[in-house]
């Protein structure tokens, strides 16, 4: 009887595991945290595809811009204990056809992990 409650309570807690995983690489970006295109179906045309991947506790973004516009993006990592620091990225600016790949951390377990986008200004200020 132990080994059968054992058997299953191991089980549980795997699928549980799998399930909080597949959640902080697919968490979205939280309510109001999206700079650009809000409320719309397509991006903007000059926001960089991007894509987060979470290795225990870091954190790396891969981003490619493949418009016109020059993107400035930043990594958001929110930790999952209430001690550990969440940390946002310096803006780093993707140029037409550049790549850039931001990374973070967390000492113990990542929360959640996502990118926000803003247009860059031009030289002129405009």
């Amino acid at each position: 009887m132990h080994r059968r409650v054992a058997a299953i309570a191991s089980a549980a807690v795997l699928l549980a595991g799998s399930a909080v995983l597949a959640e902080v690489r697919a968490a979205p970006a939280p309510a109001g945290n999206r700079a650009a295109g809000v409320g719309s179906e397509q991006p903007p045309e000059y926001e960089a595809s991007c894509r987060t991947a979470v290795q225990g506790s870091r954190v790396t973004a891969y981003c490619h811009n493949p418009f016109p516009g020059t993107d400035r993006i930043r990594l958001h990592v929110e930790c999952e204990t209430w001690w550990d620091i969440d940390s946002d990225s310096a803006p780093v600016e993707v140029g037409p056809t550049d790549y850039a790949e931001l990374t973070g951390r967390c000492w113990k377990d990542v929360r959640a992990a996502w990118i926000t986008h803003q247009p860059a200004r031009d030289s002129s200020g405009t």
